[in-house]
């Protein structure tokens, strides 16, 4: 199987337009929480939302492809548009049936379906705009980035809810080791900060009901009551790495494994004794060839939920034994809130910055760990911290499990 480097990587994010900013505040230990600016959610059972500030398309793209996108596509585009130009390919010299694209997106624009269902019902159905179809549909985002930076290789769009964006680079992985591609983007992207969407989540009891915007997403906490809703998008550039190292490219890491399974269990709820997602993990490191003790830090699902935190907790006991004692475990979503189809390619970029950096980062907001919850969740303040590997878990609604290690490189 061929190998599979890293190479370039761009983030749209509640506390940050790039990487660069994004993890600088993700090490400072800044949150990006705040109340509901979209809309007014006065009403609304959810108060709080880590809401993407300042971002205006015509800045990342032509502003009128920009006007044919939702924001969960523009994002997308914008985030590959910053990828793209770290990893310093040239599609003038690639065969661009070579290079793919493995974004993914949990819901696509609930904001299109509102628009057009109130305007449905309040003027006709000829009154529906011509394009509600393809800027509501999730395939969209992999189809705008294609477009947009002349992609012609596989086009994926993984839609696995909270895991999209795992699987979407997992995948994506899988596709250069099969040798289907030389260079794929892949990511999650999500913005659905909208009534329906707020409503929605809310009526599940899954979103937090807190007004403080400093003790909201609480993962690990016995406080926690929910997750905060985010939204941005996260793309990575995947590279075979023979094709990586013929054009001097510089290698941020090495993707050495992916474990995806189902809970087949519970539309919403993972399995409470965590095999699932346990299984998950331990097919990622071993497909890496790593022992399990030499894995040492996991960026957790995390989503202050009761039900995530508790059985995500006992996965890792059962994939780790008495080594999860040793390990280093954090949330970034106790800073950016839940990303949705987004989170989990946003966390692995998090992964590939602590590496580099040899920093892992606080679990924000976590006092007072609940019963059960008895590992090493990164408390108070991150830790400098060598890192030669890095666990990224993704847990989706339908009982979706996705981890993927990550390495640092050694030629």
């Amino acid at each position: 199987m061929k190998r599979v480097v890293v190479t370039g990587m761009g983030a749209i994010t509640p506390l940050g337009l790039n990487v660069k900013d994004f993890f600088e505040n993700i090490k400072a230990g800044n949150h990006g929480f705040g109340t509901i600016s979209k809309f007014d959610a006065s009403g609304y059972k959810a108060h709080v939302a880590a809401e993407v500030k300042g971002f205006s398309a015509k800045e990342f793209m032509d502003f009128k492809a920009a006007k044919r996108m939702e924001p969960f596509s523009q994002y997308a585009v914008a985030a590959a548009k910053e990828a793209l130009e770290q990893s310093g390919l040239d599609m003038e010299h690639e065969d661009a049936y070579r290079v793919g694209c493995s974004i993914g997106s949990g819901i696509g624009s609930l904001d299109v379906v509102e628009k057009e269902y109130s305007r449905l019902m309040q003027k006709g159905p000829n009154r529906v705009a011509p394009l509600m179809v393809p800027l509501m549909i999730s395939n969209m985002a992999a189809g705008n980035v294609s477009i947009a930076y002349g992609l012609k290789g596989k086009s994926l769009n993984v839609v696995t809810a909270c895991a999209t964006g795992t699987h979407s680079i997992g995948e994506a992985y899988r596709s250069i080791q099969a040798g289907d591609a030389d260079v794929m983007l892949a990511g999650g992207t999500e913005s659905c900060i909208c009534p329906t969407g707020v409503a929605g989540f809310a009526a599940l009891t899954a979103l937090s009901g807190s007004e403080d915007p400093d003790r909201c997403s609480i993962p690990f906490d016995k406080d926690r009551d929910g997750f905060v809703m985010g939204e941005g998008a996260g793309v990575v550039v995947l590279e075979e790495l023979e094709h990586a190292e013929k054009r001097g490219a510089r290698i941020l890491a090495e993707v050495v494994g992916y474990g995806a399974t189902s809970d087949a269990y519970h539309i919403t709820s993972p399995a409470e004794d965590g095999m699932g997602a346990a299984t998950a993990m331990k097919w990622a490191v071993k497909e890496s060839g790593a022992a399990m003790e030499d894995i040492m830090y996991i960026n957790a699902h995390g989503t202050s939920t009761h039900h995530n935190d508790l059985f995500e907790t006992r996965a890792v006991k059962l994939a780790f034994g008495e080594h999860a004692k040793n390990m280093k475990i954090n949330s970034t979503k106790s800073m950016i809130g839940h990303l949705l189809g987004a989170a989990g390619a946003v966390e692995f970029i998090t992964c590939v910055k602590e590496m580099e950096e040899s920093f892992v980062h606080v679990t924000r907001g976590l006092e007072n760990p609940d019963e059960e919850l008895d590992l090493d969740y990164v408390q108070g303040k991150g830790v400098s911290m060598e890192l030669t590997y890095a666990l990224s878990n993704s847990l989706g609604f339908g009982g979706h499990n996705a981890s993927i290690l990550i390495k640092k490189f050694n030629s």
